[in-house]
């Protein structure tokens, strides 16, 4: 191609992507459509004479199965800007403020279009597929070992499945049978799959790396996806409703959606009797309803700008730091943040 014509059609290839990436939202299924504004407001609490205050909060994308359109990042940060942290390719809105101050505020606003995912029409033979190629969703992580007791679990449920699709419909039906929801648990769970595996209780963040560490464990590529609901009626609070489900590889295919915590969280809210959930079981494993966010993926995260603090088990909240310290734990509760949401 020639230096002109390249010049002539480099600026329009954006709009082509966009163009593609709104097209195949119409042809994912004859799904399910959520559309909301989105209102994320903090004030900080942060200590006054602190020197250095610096804020990360999950970012969503546009993908293909939600459009997210920014509106307005508005507050007295002294800076502010959006990032790409580097092992996943995670979307971060960051800000900071610089000396002391009597407060620290931002409001976040954006509108989202969210498609159901319905992905079942799975070939009747697997192709092969090169692990190479999946490294990062086969490794293990610091809450999620795929060695020892682990392994010895996922063999002893998936280990004689001929497929990867027979590995993790296995691994699946093993939570949905063996696990549960522990209201107790605090925001969504640690992830701590070792003890899980000996509790067998938590929430959604718990049971899904449960299902990925057994399914990288006997070779099915897997990755948690971390996001937020969008609670039913047409204007609320979401603060509280950040959400995780799980996705696995197969080949031939692509990423396959499964959450049988949403299952859990079922029987138990209706008080399902063993076999009474059958129908939410059969939809959960390769669909996931419209009524949800996704944020992104990845384990053990280095955010971008870098913490002063340690690796984060997961980001699915907002995270916060004073002079290199952090404002509260990992689901940042004490932080100063409400989430609300209104539908156009």
């Amino acid at each position: 191609m020639s230096e002109e014509y390249r010049k002539m059609w480099e600026p329009m290839w954006g709009c082509i992507l966009s163009l593609m990436i709104v097209l195949s939202l119409f042809s994912v299924s004859e799904a399910g459509e959520r559309r909301a504004e989105v209102i994320f407001k903090i004030d900080l609490k942060a200590p006054e004479g602190a020197e250095n205050t610096r804020l990360w909060i999950p970012y969503p994308m546009t993908d293909e199965h939600q459009v997210v359109e920014r509106e307005r990042i508005e507050g007295n940060y002294t800076a502010h800007g959006v990032y790409r942290e580097q092992a996943f390719g995670r979307a971060i809105l960051y800000a900071e403020w610089k000396g002391p101050a009597k407060n620290r505020t931002l409001t976040y606003t954006f509108s989202v279009s969210r498609w159901e995912v319905i992905k079942k029409d799975f070939p009747k033979e697997e192709s092969s597929f090169n692990p190479k190629g999946f490294e990062k969703y086969l490794l293990p992580t610091t809450f999620g070992p795929t060695s020892g007791k682990v392994k010895e679990t996922a063999q002893r449920i998936a280990g004689d499945k001929p497929t990867i699709l027979a590995k993790a419909k296995a691994i699946y039906d093993w939570i949905v049978d063996n696990m549960y929801r522990d209201p107790k648990v605090e925001g969504c769970g640690i992830g701590d799959v070792e003890r899980l595996l000996v509790s067998l209780g938590g929430k959604c963040v718990d049971i899904h790396s449960v299902f990925v560490a057994l399914a990288r464990s006997v070779g099915v590529p897997s990755r948690e996806i971390y996001g937020i609901r969008i609670p039913g009626g047409k204007i609320g609070d979401m603060t509280s409703a950040q959400h995780c489900w799980a996705e696995f590889y197969l080949p031939g295919y692509g990423w396959v959606p499964v959450d049988p915590a949403d299952v859990r969280k079922i029987m138990l809210e209706r008080q399902l009797s063993p076999g009474e959930e059958k129908e939410y079981r059969e939809y959960y494993f390769g669909a996931v309803d419209e009524n949800r966010i996704a944020f992104g993926t990845g384990k053990d995260i280095l955010l971008n700008p870098p913490q002063s603090g340690g690796r984060l088990p997961y980001f699915g909240y907002p995270y916060a730091e004073s002079d290199g310290k952090p404002l509260d734990d990992l689901f940042g509760f004490n932080l100063g943040y409400t989430i609300s949401f209104k539908e156009p």
